[in-house]
């Protein structure tokens, strides 16, 4: 077996369902030692994440990624162990294999093979891993991130090895995101009996106005580098069980995935000024999981790009689609940010699984970066 494939079989084996780690850390921070990386593990809460940095200059560029894992489903349904990598027909099967074990393992052997080859390379390279991605995020790199600030610790370039290809590796890069702006929306009524309406005030039926009409709305034209911004719904729940029972309440669950040409105030205004013009009574309880980032063409997004192509033969194509990542923490401390990894063909499915050979190759792009951004 290659290096890579080797450690990702290691790390896909131990059952680092989120947020638990289950030792994959310890793992990576024994190999990062080996290369004189000075190891900071951060717990906080029930999260494992830790810090690795080698040099003590800038400019500073970090790999940054997850350990943990989403659940299996049944078991029984993958071909084989989802926590007994296996290796059939030239892929890797396994929980993690694509998302992201894999690009942990490329990150980590694309590290050791720079080092060897440079050992007294410019700036500093950096690891921040955590065991928070795929659950809240409420104490992985968003945590890590605010302790990098408040020491005035500052990454310059940072590469997320969340599985960005669609077709062959390296053919897409996410070069930014979408924000995530969530809401619970609770319209009251008066329950009562159906055959005494008017006794009653249904919230189903005063909703359904508002609600094709926020579905209807288009919130702005999006730009070069974002679609446009989008409305969903996701839950609706409303009544007691009961055939013959008005509903008290309505509760709604929407999302929107918006550009940078929305803002997270304007969405907001926008919906209470619908909701008050077909004067519901109802309220809002909002989340915001995440502001729009872009980082546009420079020496990051160019380096990956050229190496790309010197190493795969492909023209990257650069992508803001998709959901969130760990890049929105931290994006806005200034750093350059993009997502480059494995094809995302099976993530969180059953018989999840990357390719071997694109393991060695992602493994290869990542150490032509290094070279062209530290030496």
């Amino acid at each position: 077996m290659s290096a890579t494939l080797d450690l990702a079989v290691d790390l896909i084996s131990r059952r680092s369902v989120t947020p638990e780690d289950a030792g994959c850390q310890q793992l990576m921070m024994e190999r990062l030692g080996a290369l004189d990386f000075i190891d900071e593990p951060m717990h906080f809460g029930e999260v494992d994440n830790f810090w690795a940095r080698r040099g003590d200059n800038g400019p500073v560029f970090c790999f940054a990624g997850h350990t943990d894992v989403v659940p299996t489903g049944p078991v029984d349904a993958w071909q084989s162990d989802p926590f007994v990598p296996e290796v059939r027909n030239g892929m890797l099967y396994g929980r993690g294999a694509a998302d992201m074990k894999g690009s942990l393992a490329a990150m980590v052997t694309a590290t050791e093979r720079f080092i060897a080859r440079h050992p007294n390379h410019r700036g500093s390279i950096a690891f921040l891993i955590t065991s928070d991605e795929e659950g809240p995020s409420i104490d992985g790199t968003v945590k890590v991130v605010e302790t990098l600030e408040a020491r005035d610790e500052k990454i310059d370039w940072c590469l997320v090895g969340e599985p960005s290809s669609t077709e062959r590796v390296g053919d897409v890069i996410k070069n930014g995101r979408r924000g995530s702006l969530g809401c619970v929306l609770t319209v009251k009524g008066i329950q009562g009996h159906v055959a005494y309406p008017h006794l009653a005030r249904n919230p189903v039926h005063e909703l359904a106005p508002a609600l094709a009409e926020l579905a209807a709305t288009e919130w702005d034209q999006g730009n070069e580098f974002f679609p446009k911004t989008t409305f969903q719904v996701s839950n609706i729940r409303a009544g007691t069980g009961a055939t013959n029972v008005i509903p008290g309440t309505c509760e709604v669950t929407f999302n929107f995935r918006y550009s940078t040409e929305s803002s997270e105030q304007a969405l907001r205004e926008r919906v209470a000024n619908i909701l008050d013009r077909h004067r519901l009574d109802h309220e809002l309880d909002w989340t915001l999981s995440g502001l729009p980032f872009l980082t546009p063409r420079g020496e990051l997004v160019d380096a990956a790009r050229e190496a790309i192509t010197e190493t795969a033969g492909i023209d990257a194509e650069l992508s803001t689609a998709g959901g969130t990542s760990d890049g929105r923490f931290i994006a806005p401390t200034g750093a350059q940010v993009l997502e480059l990894g494995p094809l995302n063909a099976t993530i969180h499915q059953i018989d999840e699984c990357v390719s071997v050979d694109d393991l060695d190759t992602l493994s290869l792009i990542y150490e032509r970066i290094l070279e062209k951004l530290l030496t």
